[in-house]
C-alpha cells in the first residue's frame, strides 16, 4: 500500500498542520485545483486561498488554507502555508461572523475600507466554512 500513497507534509509559521501518508490530494492552486498522487512527478506551484482535500484510508479530509507554495519531489508533497487548519479545528461560528464582516465591508464601499483586504478576508472565511463541511 506505501507504493500508492505519498508523504504530505503542511506547514505554517505556527506549527505542522498535517504529516502523514495518503492516497490522494486536491491543492488549490493559482492556476487551478491539482490532484496529486503517489509518484507525481516533480512541480512546485502557487497555491490561493481555498479548501486542500486530502484522501486517506479512502476517508477525505478537509483543510482550508490561505495561500503558500508547494513542492512535490521524490514522492513527498510540502505545503508552505501562510494559515491552514482541519476542517474539524474550525470555529464555523467565528467563520460564518468574519464572512459576514467582510460582506459588511464590501457592501459599504466607504473610502476608508481596503477592498482587497476585504475580499481576501471573505475568501479565507469561505474557505474556513467549507472545509468544516458547511455550505457557504
Amino acid at each position: 500500500m506505501a507504493d500508492k500513497q505519498v508523504k504530505v507534509e503542511i506547514v505554517t509559521p505556527e506549527r505542522i498542520v498535517f504529516s502523514e501518508e495518503v492516497e490522494f490530494v486536491v491543492v488549490p492552486g493559482e492556476e487551478g485545483y491539482l490532484g496529486i498522487l503517489a509518484n507525481h512527478a516533480p512541480i512546485v506551484a502557487a497555491l490561493k486561498i481555498g479548501v486542500m482535500k486530502v484522501i486517506q484510508n479512502q476517508k477525505e479530509i478537509k483543510l482550508a488554507i490561505s495561500g503558500g507554495f508547494m513542492e512535490v519531489s521524490k514522492n513527498k508533497l510540502v505545503v508552505l502555508a501562510d494559515t491552514a487548519e482541519r476542517g474539524d479545528e474550525i470555529d464555523v461560528a467565528r467563520a460564518r461572523a468574519a464572512k459576514e464582516r467582510a460582506e459588511q465591508r464590501l457592501a459599504s464601499r466607504t473610502h476608508d475600507i481596503d477592498l482587497v483586504r476585504a475580499e481576501l478576508a471573505l475568501r479565507r472565511a469561505i474557505a474556513r466554512i467549507k472545509a468544516a463541511g458547511y455550505e457557504v
